[in-house]
């Protein structure tokens, strides 16, 4: 990849794929490092065209992200607490550090892809599209998806009572 296209595949995208890895880091320092290394592994490599050059960006992120937390995971006895702060209607649930704990733990026992959409949507501020093209789907999807991921975390809240 040359330099010219390798500056406009980083001006253009890195706020999108650092909004992703913020998503599955929940650490901005973790973030910062997995969307730059994300760069880094773009540039090295040969961009074949099979899919969208967000989504492909998006696959070597999560791919760092998974390698970062298993090496990390090796070397720290406790996960990080940090705890995002969201954007929708259940932030209003979240009114102390206990509650948003009780829910960050029941999205975290939420099966895939409905915790994955529901992460990108609400703490990734992602629009619909840009989800289904993440997971090569349509938009139509991602907002099902997403809305069975909000009725089932719903759900498990009135059943903890949180």
């Amino acid at each position: 990849m040359d330099k010219k296209t390798a500056e406009k595949l980083y001006d253009t995208f890195y706020m999108q794929v650092y909004s992703y890895v913020m998503t599955l880091a929940k650490d901005q320092h973790k973030a910062q490092e997995i969307t730059q290394e994300t760069f880094f592994k773009a540039m090295t490599s040969n961009f074949r065209g099979e899919s969208e050059c967000y989504s492909w960006l998006c696959a070597i992120a999560k791919n760092l992200f998974i390698d970062n937390t298993r090496k990390s995971s090796r070397y720290q006895d406790e996960p990080d607490e940090t705890i995002a702060d969201t954007g929708t209607d259940i932030e209003q649930s979240m009114t102390d550090a206990d509650t948003s704990f009780r829910i960050h733990m029941l999205l975290h026992e939420m099966e895939d892809p409905y915790k994955e959409v529901f992460e990108l949507r609400v703490f990734g501020e992602l629009s619909f599209a840009q989800i289904g093209k993440i997971f090569s789907k349509t938009e139509n999807w991602a907002r099902v998806t997403f809305h069975r991921a909000r009725l089932k975390l719903k759900e498990r809240m009135n059943e903890n009572e949180i």
